[in-house]
């Protein structure tokens, strides 16, 4: 419970301005039934891995054989839990919390970074500022980002849940000297249309300075006399009889199995493994240049639920933000083939990517309307030449931002201007590599910017054309709203070329609302969870970024709920 409301709702993000609080975002398918236990290693040879089971895709590969006397130990718990990551640790912290026996199993040598960001609905801090959200229309809103492509009881869980699961996380966040504090959107529409916006995203002070919230979490299950089994990394899930009854592991001291009454995948998506991406996410890699995803989230736990008989979203829904900064030339699109396959940019996230200036595609033109959700605009570079775009703005940038008031973790740039940070401080690392580029006149930049003949002219007319709507206070090209017009006439002038920053997929295995996998006949597969972005039937197509920290609050929630329900406590 929140023991003091004053210490965690005495600020809101317009209290908070300068102090970095959004540090973060810086410079189908499926089997039927479990596949038997076979003969042999488990360590199949990346042929065999390629391979595709009987009907099945060639990125899903062959279930890899275990033969019983490989197993050089066996484990027995109430709950397994694989991954420390967002919805793991949750789970893994309820449980400790509420007694139950439980093995959490993660493949890194240590808890997975959070984004200290959570989509909280009406929490005790959050309508004690008045920002209370109407839970239907949220509801619904998010069943319209998905054009209707999911669950609306799994979606309601989140909902409904989201502010006890505040209550239980800020108290050990408090106790580790994190200050919450609600991150309140403006009172304006946003990308030319009236989007809903409501107070979700709720923030810890000094998001990314130790401890983290997956660090506060690791303590406290720690403290409770649980160890954490690290470098264990999932070979496959055991099934018995068509239930999923544990899973073995690659470890330091070989293959360990745990047998469990239930097991709780939450293993991430798969953004790191090209030969999924290539299969499942074309338009995503079709406007990406950059990756801030995980490199641990290759897609293992969701083949292996698909190796158990699960069923995985039929649509691809990635999450990328337009911040994919790249030198002028550099394409959208993997370097490389099959596994060693990459994108090109270099930089993990340049924020000033998602503020809504003039953006123009290789022809020098604009061609969408540039205050719309992140991956709007990747989407539309996705049909122009080679997937991406080009940012243009001038001096006056700093006021540019204060005024078009984004939300989400593009705010981080209201922040530092709001602290005076000079806007070639905030892009320095751009500017550095030479990604970025700077002129004294708008014909020097075009030329550094690679445009050239009627490309160059297009873009000189182009912005022209932009000072006009600036002056008219009116854009009647696609309708951005007024205050998030700028002019361009006060040198210097700085252009970069972006495509999106693959973050992570959201398109996952089939659950119900209690989180249970289901099979191709829409039947449970008894004693197999999935939580996060493992798990499916919540987004199709995009990341819905205006519901602010939906995605985080999502997974923390299902981890939560799933140990509950485990634990009797539901």
């Amino acid at each position: 419970m929140l023991n003091d409301t004053t210490k965690s709702t005495g600020m809101s993000r317009r209290g908070f301005l300068g102090l970095g609080a959004l540090a973060a975002a810086g410079s189908v398918m499926g089997l039927a039934g479990c596949s038997p236990q076979g003969q042999g290693s488990a360590k199949a040879s990346a042929e065999e891995a390629a391979q595709a089971s009987d009907g099945a895709p060639a990125w899903l590969g062959a279930e890899p054989a275990v033969a019983e006397g490989d197993i050089v130990r066996t484990e027995d718990t109430k709950l397994l839990i694989i991954g420390a990551g967002t919805a793991g640790m949750c789970a893994a912290g309820t449980a400790s919390d509420l007694g139950l026996d439980f093995i959490l199993a993660e493949k890194n040598d240590s808890v997975q970074e959070t984004r200290e960001y959570l989509g909280i609905v009406n929490s005790k801090p959050a309508l004690a500022q008045g920002g209370e959200a109407d839970p239907l229309k949220l509801l619904n809103e998010l069943t319209r980002y998905a054009s209707g492509k999911c669950r609306q009881d799994v979606v309601k869980v989140w909902i409904d849940e989201s502010a006890e699961l505040l209550d239980w996380i800020d108290a050990k966040m408090q106790a580790a000297g994190k200050q919450l504090v609600v991150d309140m959107p403006p009172a304006h529409a946003t990308g030319g249309t009236d989007y809903y916006l409501p107070v979700l995203q709720h923030v810890w002070l000094t998001p990314y300075a130790p401890p983290m919230r997956n660090d506060v979490l690791r303590t406290a299950i720690e403290e409770a006399g649980n160890q954490i089994r690290f470098k264990h990394t999932l070979v496959k899930l055991v099934c018995d009889g068509g239930k999923v009854s544990g899973a073995v592991f690659d470890t330091d001291e070989g293959l360990v199995q745990v047998n469990a009454e239930s097991t709780l995948l939450a293993t991430g998506g798969y953004p790191a493994n090209p030969v999924m991406m290539s299969a499942l996410q074309p338009a995503a890699l079709g406007c990406s240049t950059s990756s801030s995803y995980a490199i641990n989230d290759d897609g293992l736990g969701l083949r292996a639920g698909l190796w158990a008989g699960g069923v995985k979203d039929p649509d691809p829904s990635p999450m990328i933000f337009d911040r994919g900064a790249v030198a002028p030339g550099v394409d959208a699109g993997y370097v490389g083939e099959g596994e060693k396959a990459a994108l090109p940019g270099t930089i993990f996230q340049e924020n000033i990517g998602s503020q809504p200036f003039m953006k123009v595609n290789r022809n020098g033109v604009r061609f969408c309307n540039e205050s719309t959700p992140y991956d709007f605009v990747c989407f539309q570079a996705g049909q122009q030449p080679g997937g991406v775009w080009c940012q243009v703005f001038d001096a006056n940038a700093p006021e540019d931002i204060l005024r078009f008031s984004t939300i989400g973790c593009s705010a981080f740039a209201n922040q530092m201007m709001a602290a005076g940070m000079p806007i070639e401080e905030f892009c320095k690392v751009a500017l550095e590599q030479g990604v970025m580029q700077k002129a004294d006149t708008l014909d020097e930049l075009a030329g550094k910017l690679g445009f050239e003949g009627e490309a160059k002219k297009s873009f000189l007319a182009q912005a022209e054309r932009y000072n006009a709507q600036f002056d008219a206070q009116k854009d009647d090209d696609f309708g951005k709203e007024a205050y998030r017009l700028s002019a361009l006439r006060t040198p210097p002038f700085y252009g970069c070329w972006f495509g999106g920053s693959l973050l992570t997929t959201l398109d996952g295995l089939r659950i119900d609302k209690d989180c249970h996998v289901l099979g191709a006949d829409d039947q449970v597969i008894e004693g197999l969870f999935a939580a996060g972005d493992v798990s499916g039937s919540f987004f199709s197509g995009n990341y819905p970024e205006y519901l602010v920290g939906c995605a985080s609050g999502r997974s923390s929630v299902q981890g939560r709920h799933v140990a509950r329900l485990v634990a009797g406590d539901l």
